[in-house]
């Protein structure tokens, strides 16, 4: 396997699309197109947005609730502390919600935070 290709659900895709950009991610697409979107998050990883309905009628079954559970954690690695700390920031600046401070389990440092439509992010730091 050489690409990832992480798809959510979201409410907004222009929303959405913003919030992503503001922390970072890409695309050559100007705007969205239909009912999805997709962000370049690295050479190997792409974020593929969907509208609610359209992700429903691809996987055949209704959405979670982000207010009241979670299906999954997405985790992005970041080049140092520093950095983990300032893509939080951004995504704080950018309307979602950071999780509180930074975490550190011996070599491993991360810090989370939900996106607009509450799915929950972490970045994460590996000291060699």
């Amino acid at each position: 396997m050489t690409m990832t290709f992480i798809n959510l659900p979201v409410r907004d895709l222009t929303t959405a699309t913003e919030f992503y950009r503001a922390i970072g991610f890409t695309s050559d697409q100007a705007e969205p197109d239909g009912d999805s979107m997709v962000l370049t998050v690295s050479d190997t990883t792409r974020l593929v947005l969907h509208l609610r309905s359209g992700f429903e009628a691809y996987t055949g079954v209704a959405t979670t609730d982000t207010a009241t559970s979670r299906e999954v954690i997405v985790g992005l690695s970041a080049s140092s502390r520093g950095q983990v700390d300032e893509l939080v920031d951004q995504a704080a600046v950018a309307g979602g919600e950071s999780l509180g401070p930074g975490m550190a389990n011996g070599p491993m440092y991360m810090r989370g935070f939900r996106d607009l439509d509450g799915h929950q992010w972490s970045f994460l730091h590996l000291a060699r």
